[in-house]
């Protein structure tokens, strides 16, 4: 795939001065960072009602007594912040993007990870849904036609209520490893995570290899790429803290788009419909990949049949494991779920909201208003991803991609962190250039880390026995007070981190990678 010209940063360099200036600082801060948020999981991370944890003299502390679960409030909020500040610092600390570089970088996804795959999950309960249709199929039901609250004691499971009814909007390839998890450990809670914690980090280390090699395709430099994407603060916490699903979905995409990209085609389709198979968002891969396959200077009836190719083949693939599974297509009807809720900081959603409300101020059903403001920005979404596919230059192909999977994200009623994190890799191996662009990946970064700091909490009900809903606000408050003070003094006072919001940078040497 030819360079894009959307060059990031410097060249390689050869050797001679240092690369890095002192990267043990960051480092270190890093580490402690995490090991804050491991210990603050014990807290107010997310447990199964049936874990044993639940039963040690330390988690009942932390997690029923008022001083407990400050500490934990405390320690998530400073140890998420610091993984920024630290991700920001390692930054810094380049002077050129070379092999020191690539090798700090992954020292810190060793060091800043390691400490949340022993973690309790936090920032969301998803894992426990996971375990939860993992069980139905080691039960003999079919998740896409049953909820989880078709199992006997689900409430123990620890899945979120939204998912007992909900049909399940993974494919066959994540349905297959939730119930060989199911399997392996007897629905033991606390090892089911840890399985998909390691399914996660397996997402992660096709990011950490795909990653620099795409960037290299468009004259990138991949080591800055690296840190952009794999050390970054919100990427380690989704796919690690967080355990979802989302790591290992991005990470086939990612290779099976270097194999397009490489010319083995085939290859990048059946690693792209595996992808499919775990989440089905990134099918929107599937037209840019036929386009790679017909080639630069291919006319349209040669477009045509390499999409009718690369979909025919997908598609088959996907039938064959249907049919091994058994349980068809369904997941089809589980890709509606998340569109029929909406959040304030999406824009559509916060529209749809304040369109509903005023017509609910009238005496209206305002759900309705709000769902056609929904729908027009999937609508909206469909013809800016159509737009990418029939229009532009084929030397931007994978740029292109970017911006139809990013119209996905941003014209939905609801952005979720994971959301971003989707975007980031491609973004970075396309081009984030060290101007404005770099500075809006620093503000995403930290607000969502805010969000997520902030937005699920395991707070114990023992706390306020009258109003658990009080305390479960205070709570987020709390959380969220912490982790926005500590983002203003990045932002506004701490002399390390604070040029970086606030000066515009200095110029930089683009070189291609050779």
């Amino acid at each position: 795939m030819p360079a894009t010209g959307e060059m990031a940063t410097t060249g390689i360099a050869g050797t001679g001065s240092a690369e890095v200036d002192n990267p043990r600082s960051p480092l270190l801060a890093g580490f402690v960072g995490s090991v804050f948020m491991l210990v603050g999981s014990i807290g107010v991370g997310w447990l199964a009602p049936v874990s044993e944890l639940r039963r040690m003299p330390l988690f009942i502390w932390m997690r029923t007594e008022a001083p407990g679960v400050a500490l934990s409030i405390v320690l998530a909020a400073v140890g998420g912040m610091l993984l920024v500040r630290a991700w920001l610092r390692l930054g810094q600390k380049v002077r050129v993007w070379g092999e020191q570089a690539r090798r700090a970088t992954l020292a810190a996804v060793a060091a800043w990870g390691l400490p949340m795959m022993f973690s309790v999950p936090l920032f969301s309960r998803d894992v426990y849904a996971y375990i939860g249709q993992g069980r139905l199929m080691v039960e003999g039901f079919n998740p896409y036609e049953n909820g989880i609250s078709a199992l006997s004691n689900y409430f123990q499971l620890g899945a979120d209520r939204m998912w007992t009814e909900a049909p399940v909007p993974y494919g066959q390839l994540f349905l297959w490893i939730e119930q060989f998890v199911v399997w392996a450990t007897n629905v033991q809670p606390e090892a089911c995570v840890m399985l998909f914690r390691l399914v996660s980090a397996a997402g992660v280390v096709l990011c950490v290899i795909y990653v620099p090699r795409l960037a290299e395709l468009h004259g990138v430099n991949p080591h800055r790429a690296l840190w952009l994407t794999v050390a970054n603060p919100l990427f380690l916490t989704n796919f690690i803290a967080s355990v979802h699903n989302d790591s290992l979905m991005i990470g086939l995409a990612l290779a099976g788009l270097y194999c397009s990209a490489t010319r083995r085609e085939v290859r990048g389709i059946v690693l792209v419909t595996l992808s499919i198979a775990v989440k089905p968002i990134t099918i929107v891969f599937l037209p840019f990949i036929g386009l790679l396959w017909a080639g630069k200077d291919a006319g349209w009836l040669r477009k045509v049949a390499f999409w009718a190719l690369t979909g025919g083949l997908s598609l088959a693939a996907l039938a064959v494991m249907s049919l091994v599974n058994g349980f068809g297509f369904g997941w089809i009807n589980g890709l509606s779920a998340p569109g029929s809720i909406s959040i304030w900081y999406a824009p559509v959603g916060l529209i749809g909201m304040v369109v509903g409300s005023l017509a609910s101020a009238f005496g209206l059903d305002g759900s309705v208003p709000a769902g056609w403001v929904f729908d027009a920005g999937k609508l909206l979404a469909v013809g800016i991803v159509a737009w990418q596919i029939f229009k532009g230059d084929y030397d931007r192909l994978m740029r292109r991609l970017t911006l139809g999977l990013a119209a996905v994200v941003l014209l939905a009623p609801i952005i979720q962190s994971w959301y971003v994190v989707w975007l980031i890799p491609l973004f970075a191996v396309t081009g984030i250039r060290n101007d404005w662009q770099v500075k809006a990946l620093y503000f995403v970064v930290s607000f969502f880390m805010i969000y997520a700091i902030s937005d699920q909490l395991e707070v114990f009900p023992y706390l306020q026995t009258q109003d658990l809903g009080f305390a479960l606000a205070l709570a987020r408050v709390a959380a969220a007070l912490t982790a926005l003070l500590f983002a203003l003094y990045l932002i506004f006072w701490d002399p390390g981190t604070r040029t970086l919001f606030r000066k515009t940078h200095e110029p930089v040497v683009e070189r291609p990678v050779i």
